[in-house]
This record gives C-alpha cells, sequence and structure tokens, in this order.
C-alpha cells in the first residue's frame, strides 16, 4: 500500500470515530481532491458504501500507533515567571491545561497506553494518573540534562511511539490509530524562528536540518517514531552515554547529526495556525487574551502590589543565570528593568528573611547597595532596580580589589549594629546535623577537615578583631562595578559578624595562592596590619570555604547542582587550613 492510499484509508477511519481534520494536514488535503485513489480502493476491495471493508482494516493494522510518550521533565525556563510555581504543562490555554488536552486528543485518536515523563514540579501532575489512567516514568536528571534524557529514561515503550512535548496546543486533533511512516511535524513559516528547519526531498524525507531561518519548513509539535527509528535512536544515544555529547541538547540535534544512519525521517507538513508552543510568556499573551488581564499567578500579583500596576504592563521577562541559592528574573515596566528575587527550594531552613530585609534596609542607608526597592520577609521574594551596564571584579585585577576592599572598609566601619549575623563555624555544625537528619552518614568522610577547622576556630577566638556589620557573601557575582560607583548586592548572609568572613570569602572565591591572599589582607588592614590580624584573617578564609562547603552539601541534598562550586570551597578549607596552621608556626 502507497502512502497516499494509506492516507485516504487514515482518513476516512478518523472520520468514522469522529475525527474530520482535513483542513489540517497539507498532503490529507491534496489526497482528498484525488478522485482516482477513491476509485483504486473501492475496486480493490478496501472501501465499500463510502466505509472501510474488513480487508481495509486488516491492512491498516500493519500500521498501528502502540503508544505515546509525553516529555514533561524540563523546567521552561524561558517560560518564566509562570513555570517558577506551576510545570509548563498543566498552564491553563483556553479553558483546558495544555497536557490534558493533549491527552484527550490521543485517547480520542484511540491511543490509550500514554505515559508521561516528569521531572521539574513532577508531583502537580501526579492528578492525571487517576483522571486519565496514565503511566509516570522518572528523569531525575531533568536539571542537568535535556529531553535526550527523557526519552532514555523511557526507551523500553519505544516502539510505534508517538513523542510528544507537554507545552504543544493543537488547534485540531493531529493523532492516529494508525501512522504510515517515522516523521517530524511542523509547517511552512515565512517568519524567522528560533526553531529548527528542514530541507526535504520529493518524498518529504528530511535531508538536511539547520537551526534558524528567515523562512522555510520549520519543525513544531509532535513526533512519530516507528520501532526500526526508536530502536536506531536509542543505540546512539547508548554509544554517547561515557562522552555526553547530547547531555544538554534537545533530541532533534542528535537527529541531525545522524541523518545518514538513522532509518528515514520525514517532514509532515500541517498548516499553518493548527500546531502552537509557547517558548515565551509574552506568546501565551497573545495566544490567549485572558493571560493579558489576570495570569492567576502569584509572582504577577507580588509584583503588581508593589508597583501598583496592571499585569499587561509588565512584559519582557528575561531569566538570570548566576545565582546559587535563588532563581531571578528581569522584568520591565514603563522601559524600566526591574529583578524578581524568587527564593530557591529548602533557602528557608538556612536563610531568615526578616532579617535579610533588615539588612538591604541598612545597606541603602549607608549606599552600598541603592537598588533595593522591596522583600517580602514571609516568602522571601524580592524586587530590586536592575542595572544593566556594570562589569564583575576581576579577581586577578588589583585595582579592582582596591575598589571592592574600599567598600568592605567602609562598610565594616559603619556604626550599624543588628543582633544577627553569620557565624561560619558553629552555623555549619548546625547545617551539618540538618544533613545527618536525611543522612545519618553524609559526613563521615569529612571529620577529619572539621576538627581542623574547629581547631583554627578556636585558636582566633577572643583575640583583638571586632565583630561588625557584614555582607558575608562577598564573591564576584554579587560586586558592580561601575565608573564612579561600586555596589554591593545581596544580602541574604550579612548581619553582625566576623570581618574575616568578607575578607575571607573573597580569597576563596578569587582561589588566591597565599601570596595573593596576603596582598589582599595587608591592603584592607592598611596601617592596621599585624601579624596577628593576618593570621586572624587566614584562618576565616579556611572558615568560610567550610561553611560554603558545607553549605553546598546541603544544597544538593534539596536538588541543586553545586558542580564545581562544591569541590572547589572543599578544596579551599583543606588548603587555608593549611596556610593557617604553618603561618601559625612561623
Amino acid at each position: 500500500m502507497n502512502k497516499k492510499e494509506f492516507t485516504l484509508l487514515n482518513y476516512i477511519n478518523d472520520k468514522s470515530n469522529g475525527l474530520d481534520i482535513k483542513d489540517s494536514e497539507v498532503f490529507l488535503s491534496e489526497v482528498i481532491e484525488d478522485k482516482d485513489i477513491y476509485s483504486s480502493l473501492s475496486n480493490d476491495g478496501f472501501i465499500k458504501d463510502d466505509k472501510l471493508t474488513t480487508k481495509a482494516y486488516e491492512e491498516l493494522e500493519k500500521y498501528k500507533v502502540d503508544n505515546a510518550i509525553i516529555l514533561a521533565a524540563g523546567a521552561a525556563t524561558r517560560f518564566i515567571p509562570l513555570s517558577l510555581e506551576m510545570p509548563k504543562g498543566l498552564y491553563e490555554v483556553r479553558g483546558e491545561a495544555l497536557i490534558e488536552r493533549q491527552i484527550k486528543q490521543l485517547q480520542e485518536a484511540g491511543i490509550k497506553d500514554i505515559t508521561i515523563v516528569l521531572g521539574y514540579k513532577g508531583e502537580m501532575y501526579f492528578y492525571l494518573k487517576e483522571k486519565y489512567d496514565i503511566k509516570f516514568l522518572f528523569n531525575k536528571e531533568f536539571n542537568i540534562k535535556n529531553n535526550i534524557q527523557s526519552i532514555y529514561v523511557a526507551k523500553d515503550k519505544l516502539k510505534n511511539t508517538y513523542i510528544c512535548n507537554c507545552d504543544s496546543y493543537y488547534t485540531n486533533n493531529p493523532f492516529h490509530t494508525y501512522e504510515y511512516e517515522s516523521f517530524s511535524a511542523g509547517y511552512y513559516s515565512s517568519n524567522k524562528r528560533k526553531e529548527m528547519f528542514v530541507e526535504v526531498d520529493e518524498d518529504k524525507r528530511i535531508k538536511k536540518m539547520r537551526f534558524s531561518q528567515n523562512e522555510g519548513d520549520m519543525l513544531l509539535g509532535h513526533s512519530f517514531w516507528k520501532e526500526e527509528f526508536s530502536n536506531s535512536f536509542i543505540e546512539i544515544v547508548e554509544k554517547d552515554k561515557e562522552v555526553g555529547k547530547y547531555d544538554r541538547d534537545f533530541w532533534e540535534w542528535l537527529v541531525e547529526d545522524n541523518l545518514e544512519v538513522l532509518p528515514p525521517l520525514h517532514f509532515k507538513e500541517y498548516k499553518e495556525g493548527i500546531i502552537f508552543e509557547f517558548d515565551y510568556f509574552d506568546e501565551l499573551r497573545d495566544f490567549d487574551e485572558k493571560y493579558i488581564g489576570d495570569t492567576h499567578s502569584k509572582i504577577m500579583n507580588n509584583i503588581t502590589s508593589v508597583f501598583k500596576c496592571k499585569e499587561d504592563e509588565i512584559t519582557n521577562f528575561r531569566n538570570i543565570d548566576e545565582g546559587l541559592t535563588n532563581i531571578s528574573i528581569i522584568f520591565t515596566i514603563n522601559d524600566t528593568d526591574y529583578i524578581y528575587r524568587h527564593p530557591g527550594d529548602g533557602t528557608e531552613s538556612i536563610i531568615n528573611r526578616r532579617n535579610e530585609r533588615t539588612s538591604l534596609e541598612k545597606a541603602k542607608e549607608l549606599n552600598i547597595d541603592p537598588t533595593y526597592i522591596y522583600m517580602d520577609i514571609d516568602e522571601g521574594w524580592k524586587i530590586s532596580k536592575y542595572i544593566s551596564s556594570f562589569r564583575e571584579p576581576e579577581y586577578e585585577n588589583f585595582e579592582d580589589s582596591k575598589r571592592v576592599i574600599k567598600v568592605l572598609q567602609d562598610l565594616h566601619s559603619s556604626s550599624v549594629v543588628v543582633d544577627y549575623g553569620l557565624k561560619p563555624y558553629e552555623d555549619a555544625c548546625d547545617i551539618e546535623e540538618i544533613l545527618k537528619q536525611k543522612d545519618k552518614n553524609s559526613f563521615k568522610k569529612f571529620e577529619g577537615l572539621k576538627e581542623d577547622i574547629k581547631s583554627l576556630y578556636e585558636s582566633v577566638k577572643g583575640d583583638s578583631v571586632n565583630m561588625c556589620f557584614c555582607h558575608g557573601d562577598t564573591y564576584k557575582h554579587n560586586w558592580m562595578l561601575l565608573d564612579e560607583e561600586v555596589i554591593l548586592i545581596d544580602w541574604e548572609y550579612s548581619g553582625y559578624s566576623d570581618p574575616g568572613i568578607d575578607v575571607g570569602y573573597y580569597i576563596i572565591d578569587a582561589m588566591y595562592e597565599l601570596d595573593e591572599a596576603k596582598e589582599f589582607i595587608r591592603e584592607y588592614l592598611g596601617d592596621n596590619y599585624s601579624k596577628e590580624l593576618e593570621y586572624h584573617y587566614l584562618v576565616y578564609s579556611a572558615l568560610i570555604a567550610y561553611y560554603w562547603f558545607v553549605w553546598a552539601m546541603y544544597r544538593e541534598s534539596c536538588g541543586a547542582i553545586m558542580g564545581e562550586s562544591l569541590f572547589n570551597w572543599y578544596e579551599m578549607a583543606k588548603r587555608y587550613a593549611i596556610y593557617a596552621k604553618e603561618y601559625e608556626m612561623e
């Protein structure tokens, strides 16, 4: 049976099941207009009285779709702010949750075996199991790998399978009980889009793929993989497992690199206006006017409450990658940019937001952080002015260090006194206890380092260094160097503390060698320099590195990926413990 004959039989079957999509698929529209195909199928005993015969159904059964996989693991960072509160697939578009509409369309087409691959906020999808009798798989690496990993998690389910995205919206049902060949859906776009475009041969087989074009055949929406394509795809993924070339890629990139070795993949063209995907919040607003006036988003409500504006005045959301503790997004109101800080999971156990707000207010009074606008102490969200034109200090540039040191000197000599503050060793011990509640053996291998740090801490207790108002998190990403001004932002770990935590953390994050650390400390101390004070600040460099190492272990226990930072803090805690011990013996 050729493709045209199959397409007409499939269409008649769909109509008998209440699905009429002749105005959706380009190839189907061409087939329906070809009267000779209908006559030929009737003459061959496949159609009788405008209905399919037993012979037709026996032939179609060879092309039956086995199941569908819906990919719903990603965090959809481009869909902020809504995705911070709810996974993208659960947002309602024109009255229906995106993923629910897709599940219903699959089931209407006779696809009953549906599996959803979950990751980010996966628990919010759990209700679908009872409601639609679907299955779940879990991508535990959703925050460090892309959707190829989600497909790999579902490898045992891949047969003749639909591969669907949870955020696709179809105005007409695009699914069928039967499919003729492996394909990826899309339509001809006359506008430049940041999507994958394809070149095809006369049979619509994809021959080339490239990302972002001014116009052309653009991939968007679902795909269908015949079992041989599924098997070949997984075989390539397994070969890549050790290398990890495609860990951060969408599955289309793997296909693009392997078109010559994979079984044929075709382009299934739909008419424009049938398939939609909403990569950005503003795109959803354009499609569904409900989101112009009221998104029902708590974040949007928070912003409107501070600025006394309407939701549709808040535009141009962008994500900021930096930030180990929280998630931050930029937004625009009346051509002015601001930052909304969304607290990270687990931070409520280690950060006192009431204290943070007090510090922000004090820092603004000191003009060390003039960006602060508002903070909510109950939920931890914060709004600040966005400074677009600045640079971070370069650790190897001592002139930058001098500018940083001047701010630290001003901060530490201020008259601000508060009743809270970071105590690196004690606070690290408290975090350790939280870790042990999750895993009693989680800290066993680090007991030796802990003893070294404790000994150093005891050696500087009661020396001549006085407590003062400190920032507590002085790594370079919290500094803004402008032409005539230096700004220090993010005061979550601030308070009345030992100034060694501010001096030491800059040294530690810069990963300075001992001579560089001494140069920084001596510039900070100026005329007050003494060997006793220099020793104190070397000890606190070890202490603050140890604190951030333990903190990073806790953050990873909450699901964050600390990666190289965790290792660096561990190494610097060990290194500066040795430096301080050797210095003490001189």
